[in-house]
Protein backbone atom coordinates (compact mmCIF):
# COMPACT_ATOMS: atom_id res chain seq x y z
CA UNK A 1 0.00 0.00 0.00
CA UNK A 2 1.25 3.73 -1.31
CA UNK A 3 2.62 5.53 2.05
CA UNK A 4 0.45 8.22 2.74
CA UNK A 5 1.40 11.78 2.80
CA UNK A 6 0.67 13.57 6.01
CA UNK A 7 0.52 17.45 5.52
CA UNK A 8 -0.75 18.42 8.74
CA UNK A 9 0.19 18.91 11.96
CA UNK A 10 -2.27 16.50 13.32
CA UNK A 11 -0.66 13.82 11.72
CA UNK A 12 3.32 15.27 12.01
CA UNK A 13 2.83 14.70 15.49
CA UNK A 14 2.06 10.92 15.58
CA UNK A 15 4.61 8.72 16.53
CA UNK A 16 6.66 7.89 13.63
CA UNK A 17 5.61 4.25 13.88
CA UNK A 18 2.27 5.03 13.20
CA UNK A 19 2.63 7.48 10.31
CA UNK A 20 2.29 4.69 7.37
CA UNK A 21 -1.52 3.96 8.10
CA UNK A 22 -3.28 4.70 5.70
CA UNK A 23 -5.74 7.76 7.28
CA UNK A 24 -8.11 10.59 5.68
CA UNK A 25 -6.14 14.11 6.05
CA UNK A 26 -8.11 16.77 7.84
CA UNK A 27 -6.05 19.24 5.88
CA UNK A 28 -7.85 21.94 4.94
CA UNK A 29 -6.98 22.08 1.42
CA UNK A 30 -9.49 22.56 -1.34
CA UNK A 31 -10.01 18.53 -2.48
CA UNK A 32 -11.03 17.40 1.36
CA UNK A 33 -13.20 20.18 1.74
CA UNK A 34 -15.17 19.26 -1.58
CA UNK A 35 -14.75 15.60 -1.07
CA UNK A 36 -16.29 15.54 2.39
CA UNK A 37 -19.17 18.12 1.16
CA UNK A 38 -19.96 16.00 -1.82
CA UNK A 39 -20.09 13.14 -0.11
CA UNK A 40 -22.00 14.16 2.68
CA UNK A 41 -24.58 16.07 -0.14
CA UNK A 42 -24.78 12.53 -1.32
CA UNK A 43 -25.55 10.96 2.08
CA UNK A 44 -27.49 13.19 3.94
CA UNK A 45 -29.92 14.50 0.97
CA UNK A 46 -30.48 11.71 -1.20
CA UNK A 47 -29.16 8.19 0.14
CA UNK A 48 -30.40 8.37 4.11
CA UNK A 49 -33.58 10.97 2.59
CA UNK A 50 -35.14 9.01 -0.27
CA UNK A 51 -33.49 5.44 -0.36
CA UNK A 52 -33.19 5.03 3.39
CA UNK A 53 -35.73 6.69 5.45
CA UNK A 54 -33.44 7.93 8.91
CA UNK A 55 -35.10 8.81 11.50
CA UNK A 56 -33.31 10.28 14.56
CA UNK A 57 -35.12 9.81 17.97
CA UNK A 58 -33.68 11.21 21.23
CA UNK A 59 -30.90 13.68 22.28
CA UNK A 60 -29.96 16.40 19.77
CA UNK A 61 -26.36 15.99 18.25
CA UNK A 62 -26.94 19.83 18.48
CA UNK A 63 -26.49 19.75 22.35
CA UNK A 64 -23.90 16.90 22.66
CA UNK A 65 -21.79 19.06 20.71
CA UNK A 66 -22.10 21.93 22.67
CA UNK A 67 -21.66 19.65 25.80
CA UNK A 68 -19.05 17.04 24.93
CA UNK A 69 -16.06 17.98 22.65
CA UNK A 70 -14.92 14.32 22.61
CA UNK A 71 -17.25 11.05 22.59
CA UNK A 72 -17.00 7.47 21.90
CA UNK A 73 -20.25 6.83 19.58
CA UNK A 74 -21.44 3.19 20.34
CA UNK A 75 -24.26 1.20 18.47
CA UNK A 76 -24.95 -2.31 17.97
CA UNK A 77 -23.57 -3.52 14.76
CA UNK A 78 -25.81 -5.87 12.14
CA UNK A 79 -25.14 -4.13 8.68
CA UNK A 80 -22.80 -2.09 6.77
CA UNK A 81 -25.20 0.79 6.91
CA UNK A 82 -24.67 1.25 10.50
CA UNK A 83 -21.20 3.65 10.49
CA UNK A 84 -22.58 5.65 7.52
CA UNK A 85 -26.01 6.16 9.18
CA UNK A 86 -24.68 7.38 12.19
CA UNK A 87 -22.57 9.92 10.29
CA UNK A 88 -25.67 11.08 8.20
CA UNK A 89 -27.58 11.88 11.80
CA UNK A 90 -24.45 13.97 12.92
CA UNK A 91 -24.84 17.81 11.21
CA UNK A 92 -22.37 18.25 8.24
CA UNK A 93 -20.74 21.20 10.27
CA UNK A 94 -19.51 18.40 12.71
CA UNK A 95 -18.04 16.42 10.55
CA UNK A 96 -14.73 16.97 10.70
CA UNK A 97 -14.75 16.04 14.16
CA UNK A 98 -16.12 12.78 13.71
CA UNK A 99 -14.12 9.41 12.78
CA UNK A 100 -14.73 5.95 12.40
CA UNK A 101 -13.19 3.27 13.71
CA UNK A 102 -13.22 0.49 10.76
CA UNK A 103 -12.11 -3.36 9.48
CA UNK A 104 -8.91 -2.55 7.63
CA UNK A 105 -9.43 -6.08 6.07
CA UNK A 106 -12.76 -4.67 4.69
CA UNK A 107 -12.93 -0.72 4.01
CA UNK A 108 -9.31 -0.45 2.66
CA UNK A 109 -9.08 -3.63 1.12
CA UNK A 110 -8.96 -1.93 -2.38
CA UNK A 111 -8.10 1.60 -3.92
CA UNK A 112 -12.20 2.08 -4.73
CA UNK A 113 -12.30 1.23 -0.92
CA UNK A 114 -9.37 3.14 -0.05
CA UNK A 115 -10.08 6.46 -1.28
CA UNK A 116 -13.75 6.07 0.57
CA UNK A 117 -12.69 5.58 3.46
CA UNK A 118 -9.88 8.05 3.46
CA UNK A 119 -11.88 11.34 2.18
CA UNK A 120 -15.31 10.15 2.28
CA UNK A 121 -15.98 8.39 6.37
CA UNK A 122 -12.79 9.77 7.59
CA UNK A 123 -11.67 6.08 8.56
CA UNK A 124 -9.30 4.93 11.31
CA UNK A 125 -8.33 1.28 9.79
CA UNK A 126 -8.78 -0.98 12.69
CA UNK A 127 -6.56 -4.61 11.90
CA UNK A 128 -8.25 -7.44 13.65
CA UNK A 129 -5.03 -9.24 13.13
CA UNK A 130 -2.47 -6.30 14.29
CA UNK A 131 -0.13 -7.91 16.64
CA UNK A 132 1.35 -4.40 17.59
CA UNK A 133 -1.52 -2.10 18.83
CA UNK A 134 -0.63 0.38 15.78
CA UNK A 135 -4.54 1.61 15.40
CA UNK A 136 -5.16 1.33 19.54
CA UNK A 137 -2.13 3.60 20.07
CA UNK A 138 -3.16 5.81 17.65
CA UNK A 139 -6.73 5.96 18.43
CA UNK A 140 -5.54 6.76 22.22
CA UNK A 141 -3.08 9.51 20.88
CA UNK A 142 -5.64 11.30 18.38
CA UNK A 143 -8.49 10.91 21.76
CA UNK A 144 -5.79 12.49 23.96
CA UNK A 145 -4.77 15.00 21.83
CA UNK A 146 -7.35 16.68 19.55
CA UNK A 147 -9.10 19.54 21.18
CA UNK A 148 -12.67 17.08 19.89
CA UNK A 149 -12.76 13.71 18.68
CA UNK A 150 -16.08 11.91 18.33
CA UNK A 151 -15.09 8.22 17.35
CA UNK A 152 -17.91 5.69 15.69
CA UNK A 153 -16.63 2.30 16.79
CA UNK A 154 -19.13 -1.07 17.23
CA UNK A 155 -18.07 -2.78 20.39
CA UNK A 156 -19.27 -6.23 19.36
CA UNK A 157 -16.28 -6.27 16.60
CA UNK A 158 -18.08 -7.46 14.13
CA UNK A 159 -21.50 -7.68 12.32
CA UNK A 160 -24.45 -9.61 14.12
CA UNK A 161 -25.84 -12.35 11.66
CA UNK A 162 -29.17 -12.51 13.91
CA UNK A 163 -29.27 -9.06 14.78
CA UNK A 164 -29.06 -9.65 18.49
CA UNK A 165 -26.51 -7.47 20.01
CA UNK A 166 -23.89 -9.80 20.99
CA UNK A 167 -21.26 -8.99 23.91
CA UNK A 168 -18.47 -6.56 23.73
CA UNK A 169 -15.25 -6.40 23.31
CA UNK A 170 -12.96 -4.57 25.67
CA UNK A 171 -11.47 -1.90 23.46
CA UNK A 172 -14.04 0.12 23.96
CA UNK A 173 -13.60 0.55 27.78
CA UNK A 174 -9.75 0.96 27.22
CA UNK A 175 -10.55 3.68 24.90
CA UNK A 176 -12.69 4.96 27.11
CA UNK A 177 -10.91 4.37 30.74
CA UNK A 178 -7.26 5.69 29.14
CA UNK A 179 -8.22 8.91 27.98
CA UNK A 180 -11.41 9.39 30.21
CA UNK A 181 -13.66 10.00 27.04
CA UNK A 182 -17.35 9.57 27.67
CA UNK A 183 -19.47 7.06 25.65
CA UNK A 184 -22.52 7.99 24.14
CA UNK A 185 -24.73 4.88 24.03
CA UNK A 186 -26.81 4.90 20.49
CA UNK A 187 -28.86 2.22 18.61
CA UNK A 188 -29.94 1.25 15.16
CA UNK A 189 -33.60 -0.68 14.62
CA UNK A 190 -34.15 -2.07 10.98
CA UNK A 191 -30.32 -1.94 10.41
CA UNK A 192 -30.81 -6.20 10.12
CA UNK A 193 -33.99 -5.85 7.45
CA UNK A 194 -32.00 -3.55 5.14
CA UNK A 195 -28.83 -4.88 4.93
CA UNK A 196 -28.12 -7.92 6.25
CA UNK A 197 -24.23 -9.83 6.41
CA UNK A 198 -24.24 -11.62 3.18
CA UNK A 199 -26.47 -9.82 1.31
CA UNK A 200 -24.90 -7.12 -1.76
CA UNK A 201 -26.39 -4.02 -1.03
CA UNK A 202 -28.72 -2.65 0.98
CA UNK A 203 -32.31 -2.60 -0.18
CA UNK A 204 -34.58 0.62 0.99
CA UNK A 205 -36.60 1.44 3.89
CA UNK A 206 -37.30 2.98 6.67
CA UNK A 207 -34.30 3.00 9.58
CA UNK A 208 -34.32 4.21 13.57
CA UNK A 209 -31.66 6.00 15.43
CA UNK A 210 -32.11 5.78 18.67
CA UNK A 211 -29.58 8.41 20.91
CA UNK A 212 -29.76 7.74 24.41
CA UNK A 213 -27.35 8.67 27.59
CA UNK A 214 -23.59 9.42 27.63
CA UNK A 215 -21.64 6.93 29.96
CA UNK A 216 -18.82 7.78 31.77
CA UNK A 217 -15.83 5.62 31.23
CA UNK A 218 -16.30 2.32 33.13
CA UNK A 219 -15.17 -1.44 32.50
CA UNK A 220 -16.64 -2.95 29.74
CA UNK A 221 -18.69 -5.07 31.93
CA UNK A 222 -20.38 -2.36 33.62
CA UNK A 223 -20.45 -0.38 29.96
CA UNK A 224 -22.30 -3.64 28.62
CA UNK A 225 -24.87 -3.97 31.32
CA UNK A 226 -25.82 -0.24 30.91
CA UNK A 227 -26.43 -0.61 26.98
CA UNK A 228 -28.53 -3.47 27.60
CA UNK A 229 -30.71 -1.85 30.12
CA UNK A 230 -31.28 0.80 28.00
CA UNK A 231 -31.70 -1.14 24.82
CA UNK A 232 -34.17 -3.11 26.45
CA UNK A 233 -36.36 0.16 26.70
CA UNK A 234 -36.70 0.23 22.96
CA UNK A 235 -36.62 -3.07 22.40
CA UNK A 236 -37.46 -5.97 24.12
CA UNK A 237 -36.44 -8.38 21.97
CA UNK A 238 -32.65 -6.97 21.24
CA UNK A 239 -30.57 -9.32 23.10
CA UNK A 240 -30.37 -13.37 22.59
CA UNK A 241 -32.44 -14.82 25.56
CA UNK A 242 -29.43 -16.59 27.81
CA UNK A 243 -29.22 -20.05 28.91
CA UNK A 244 -28.42 -20.60 32.45
CA UNK A 245 -24.88 -21.90 32.80
CA UNK A 246 -24.54 -25.40 34.82
CA UNK A 247 -22.72 -25.06 37.97
CA UNK A 248 -18.76 -25.78 38.11
CA UNK A 249 -17.87 -28.11 40.19
CA UNK A 250 -13.82 -27.67 40.58
CA UNK A 251 -12.47 -24.00 40.93
CA UNK A 252 -9.42 -23.51 37.91
CA UNK A 253 -7.41 -20.50 37.68
CA UNK A 254 -8.11 -20.02 33.34
CA UNK A 255 -4.26 -19.20 31.73
CA UNK A 256 -3.75 -15.84 30.88
CA UNK A 257 -5.39 -14.80 27.45
CA UNK A 258 -4.06 -12.99 24.35
CA UNK A 259 -6.16 -9.87 25.30
CA UNK A 260 -4.98 -9.80 28.93
CA UNK A 261 -1.48 -9.50 27.72
CA UNK A 262 -2.25 -7.00 25.43
CA UNK A 263 -3.86 -4.91 28.12
CA UNK A 264 -0.97 -5.61 30.64
CA UNK A 265 1.61 -4.46 27.64
CA UNK A 266 -0.30 -1.05 26.74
Amino acid sequence: MKDWDYENEQWTKLPTYLKHLPLFTRHIDLFSVCMRFLWSIFLKNIAFKYYIRLQVKGVPFKELYRTQPKLIIISNHASHLDATSIAAAIPRRFWLSVYIAAAKDYFFSNPLFTFFSQHCLGAIPIDRKDRKGEAVNLILKLLTELPRMWLIIFPEGTRSQTGKVQEFKRGVSIFSEKTQTPILFTYLEGNLDLWPKGQFFAKPGKLVLHVGPVHPPAPIKEVYTAYKSWVLTINPNAFAIEEPKADVATSTTAPATKEDIDDFNQ
